[in-house]
């Protein structure tokens, strides 16, 4: 079977470089916004929403003269209901909660210098939303002309970690909605790992690997493909994601989160264990 949409590397970068150009546009949008509200939770799902439409824009980008390949459908949908939901469940927590006490944080470390270090911290997740541009690109471009069994497990993958990412973020807005002050989740996905919603984002981006993985034709996007979840479990493990959340939890709830610690993975979901002469309190 011939190939349907051939794309050389050398293209590849050109567009992965559009795709940056795109999220430092979103981001500066986002920072006006901030200036405008003074709400940073809604930069979040403005992320969660850039990445999403410059990502469908990319997978659908037109390689061939026949439209686009199947492929890339499958991609692009799979970019949209990851994006959608995620960014659509930021939006109404922001609403309800106000503040991200992420961002809170650095915003009082920063004071008068808060404008432009906001700005510069924005600039800096639209770069290393490249990697994940790259990712999204890689798998729907790849030029195999028919679906395979990779393909099939991308679609079942994709599924389970936006189902999953779903559950654990139900799970803690109903806990959330009924828990006493100072009290730590710990209930369904919650009791495995102390992060569970982050371990399912980072399982998503394997998704891509596997499209670009598919046919064998061109096994360097495969390669490509896998900067996607190395790089976003790089930022959820040690940049924005864990390090800021945990050390918010400790500083708010310092017992019940210690005890939480003790007994409950970080991020890859393990069964709890009961540290000998530990009391809990919840």
């Amino acid at each position: 079977m011939p190939d349907t949409h051939q794309m050389p590397l050398l293209n590849l970068a050109g567009l992965i470089g559009l795709g940056w150009a795109l999220f430092a546009t979103v981001m500066l949008g986002a920072w006006l916004l901030w200036r405008r509200s003074g709400n940073a939770g809604f930069v979040d799902s403005i992320w969660s929403f850039g990445v999403g439409a410059v990502g469908i824009l990319g997978a659908l980008a037109p390689v061939s003269s026949d439209g686009p390949a199947v492929r890339q459908l499958c991609v692009a949908l799979v970019v949209a209901i990851w994006s959608g939901r995620l960014g659509f469940f930021i939006l109404r927590r922001s609403r309800a909660k106000g503040d991200d006490p992420r961002y809170a944080a650095l915003i009082r470390q920063w004071g008068d210098d808060a404008p432009r270090q906001m700005f510069v911290f924005l600039q800096i997740q639209a770069l290393v939303s490249v990697p994940l541009f790259a990712a999204i690109m890689a798998g729907a471009h790849n030029p195999s002309a028919q679906l395979g069994l990779a393909d099939g497990l991308a679609v079942v993958v994709a599924l389970i970690a936006i189902a999953g990412e779903g559950v654990a973020d139900e799970q803690m807005r109903r806990f959330v909605a009924k828990a006493k002050a100072g009290s730590v989740c710990n209930v369904g996905l919650w009791r495995y790992s102390r992060h569970p919603n982050y371990f399912f984002e980072f399982v998503l981006w394997f998704a891509f690997p596997l499209f670009a993985l598919s046919g064998l034709h061109q096994p360097e996007l495969a390669l490509i493909a896998l900067a996607g979840p190395a790089c976003m479990y790089w930022l959820l493990v040690h940049v924005s994601g864990v390090p800021p959340l945990e050390q918010h939890m400790l500083a708010t709830r310092p017992e019940a989160y210690l005890a939480y610690q003790a007994r409950t993975s970080v991020f890859f979901p393990k069964p709890e264990k009961m540290p000998k002469g530990l009391v809990i309190k919840s």
